[in-house]
């Protein structure tokens, strides 16, 4: 084994532990989600020109405010949720100042029946797809979360039988 190249090392371990905060940010993002959106653990996850992309279903907002009033507003659609991000993929650009992460969504939620205003039990499924950015005091933030809603189904019907609702939230 050859001469070990100490700023290459540094490197490698600066970029698993980059990774890793990543991987952090993503659970404390599901964290925030699963207390019913909070806004004081979510937003500041976001750099202040971040994006929110929830599609057509729920919107795009960009920066901290427009991030957090939706947040803040979400309880109309949605109430208690449990959130699994499954298997993330981080790619952090040679640079170490930017990254690309993806997840798997898998998540079990409450929402109000339209009709009957009673919580009714959803599967919720779909990926997330984010770019992020080093701050100047090294912690990453998001500048653009996508979430790619693939299932939002009544767990009473299955989503053998309805993967999206027609309407909206």
């Amino acid at each position: 084994m050859g001469e070990v190249d100490v700023q290459q090392l540094a490197a490698r371990v600066q970029r698993l532990e980059d990774i890793e905060a990543i991987k952090l940010l993503v659970v404390r993002y599901a964290q925030g989600a699963d207390r019913g959106n909070d806004p004081d653990i979510m937003v500041p996850l976001f750099a202040d020109t971040g994006v929110w992309d929830g599609g057509e279903r729920f919107g795009v907002y960009t920066g901290k405010e427009a991030i957090r009033q939706f947040l803040a507003e979400s309880g109309a659609f949605i109430g208690w949720t449990l959130h699994y991000m499954v298997s993330p993929a981080v790619d952090v650009d040679p640079g170490g100042q930017t990254a690309r992460a993806f997840w798997y969504l898998w998540e079990t939620a409450n929402m109000p029946n339209r009709e009957t205003g009673e919580d009714d039990a959803f599967w919720i499924g779909g990926t997330y797809e984010s770019e992020l950015a080093k701050q100047a005091d090294g912690a990453w933030k998001f500048t653009r979360v996508a979430l790619n809603l693939k299932l939002l189904s009544p767990y009473a019907e299955g989503w053998a039988k309805k993967q999206l609702p027609d309407e909206e939230p």
